[in-house]
């Protein structure tokens, strides 16, 4: 935890000097390369990286496929990061893999190529769990960017981005486009690829970087995409792909665990790489497929607890994740009249506030800016509230709290009251807010809904 942690820094140097790969390199040859031989689904994005990894990793176990989901941040414990089968690695085996790295990285800290960050660290340690687990299938998500990110050491099975909007743009650059060329520095020569960008800004870059590096491309809209509201199928969407030899696969009863429109694009992109893999010989029959799309979901994202008020935790960072946020409101909140609906938010401090509260604000009878305690990153509650103001309705309450906790408290007392016709209070701006947050809102109300096993 003492090394240097750019998930804990306000400023990041996003340059290949100081996030240069020989250090990982180094580090995965010391430990004997885990990472070779290794079949391995690596993905990018703005958004729904994650969503999209839960997804394909529940159809991987759901064809019998023992796998391993490299994720991050974590939300309560470092060994969520090493998960296999769906299970976070055991304390044990984290001391292990810390022991087995630590005198390497100690090694490398007095040579020449320098010692390894925590990321470093921490995507060392992955692979190398995976590897002694024998898992059959690894999904590595990319940490930030994806050229110079430290699991791009790998040569995949399939390269997936998910999305390109306007995330890190101090780091990544001011445009899609620019930011598509350090998503779309996964992809490898030869290797299949799969995104779900269709517009033209960003998705034309990261199909020429597909065609100059020769590798078969599905792009969502043209090559892939989900019809919606089959009236036949209960209102399920019917998934159709364009397969390697040029026929048309159809999965007919996708029906995402979560809701919006954005989830549906990353169940799209999730059974397009799945479509891929099982062209290319993996045993990934079509209901383990669809079992994966309709099951596999994350911790903080689109949560919802029962109970008086209904709570509502997500991750939203963006404008594109806090708008399809507030496209999933109803559902998530069922009939809850605006005046009862509290916003609780709190954002790192390098994010684009306006772009966060425009689309939620006016949805909210109150906005309670706060900050997260366990990162430096936060943005005062003061500038949210500041900014908040200008995004609500008339008549709509903007207040601070010092602490998640304190905001929980005066959240719940504003939305609670009325059983079924109570209030709503969603928590987001952040996943290191909803790690601090949902730590609370469990201890209080247990498990989710639909929480994974």
């Amino acid at each position: 935890m003492g090394r240097v942690n750019y998930e804990r820094t306000k400023v990041i140097p996003y340059t290949e000097e100081s996030l240069k790969l020989d250090r990982i390199r180094e580090l995965l040859r010391r430990l004997g390369d885990p990472h070779v031989g290794q079949r391995i689904v690596h993905i990018a994005g703005t958004k729904g990286k994650g969503s999209t990894a839960a997804m394909i990793a529940a159809a991987c176990e759901a064809a019998g496929l023992r796998t391993g989901v490299s994720s991050s941040p974590h939300l309560e414990r470092l060994e969520e990061r090493f998960a296999v089968g769906g299970h976070p690695c055991t304390a044990a085996d984290l001391v292990g893999l810390v022991e087995r790295v630590r005198p390497i990285a100690e090694a490398m800290d007095r040579e020449p190529v320098g010692g390894p960050t925590y990321f470093d660290l921490t995507t060392a340690m992955a692979l190398a769990h995976f590897a002694d687990r024998a898992v059959d299938a690894v999904v590595l998500e990319v940490g930030l960017g994806g050229r110079l990110d430290s699991t791009n050491v790998v040569t995949p099975e399939v390269a997936v981005v998910t999305s390109i909007s306007l995330d890190h743009t101090l780091l990544l650059g001011a445009t899609r486009d620019k930011i598509a060329v350090e998503k779309g520095g996964i992809i490898k020569p030869g290797v299949p690829a799969v995104s779900g960008v269709a517009d033209t800004e960003a998705g034309d870059v990261l199909e020429r970087i597909a065609a100059e590096r020769a590798c078969p491309f599905w792009r969502r809209g043209r090559d892939f995409d989900l019809q919606r509201d089959l009236p036949s199928d209960g209102g399920a969407w019917r998934f159709t792909r364009r397969q390697e030899d040029g026929a048309t696969e159809t999965i007919d009863g996708v029906a995402p665990a979560l809701p919006g429109t954005a989830q549906a694009e990353n169940a799209a992109v999730a059974l397009a790489a799945l479509g891929v893999l099982a062209d290319r010989g993996w045993r990934l029959p079509i209901e383990a497929r669809r079992v994966g799309v309709n099951t596999g979901r994350l911790a903080g994202r689109l949560e919802r607890f029962e109970g008086d008020p209904t709570i509502v935790i997500d991750g939203a960072h963006n404008d594109a994740s806090a708008a399809a946020l507030a496209e999933a409101l109803d559902a998530l909140c069922g009939p809850t009249p605006r005046e009862r609906r509290v916003l609780v938010i709190a954002v790192s401090d390098d994010k684009d506030l306006g772009a966060i509260l425009k689309p939620l604000a006016r949805r909210f009878g109150c906005v309670i800016a706060t900050r997260f305690q366990d990162n430096p990153r936060a943005a005062s509650p003061e500038k949210v509230a500041e900014e908040a103001r200008r995004w609500v309705i008339e008549g709509a309450v903007v207040q601070t709290a010092p602490t998640p906790a304190a905001a929980w408290e005066t959240a719940r007392r504003r939305a609670a009251g009325g059983g079924a016709g109570g209030g709503a209070v969603v928590f987001t701006g952040s996943l290191l807010f909803a790690a601090e947050v949902r730590r609370l809102v469990v201890a209080e109300r247990g498990a989710p809904l639909g929480r994974p096993a």
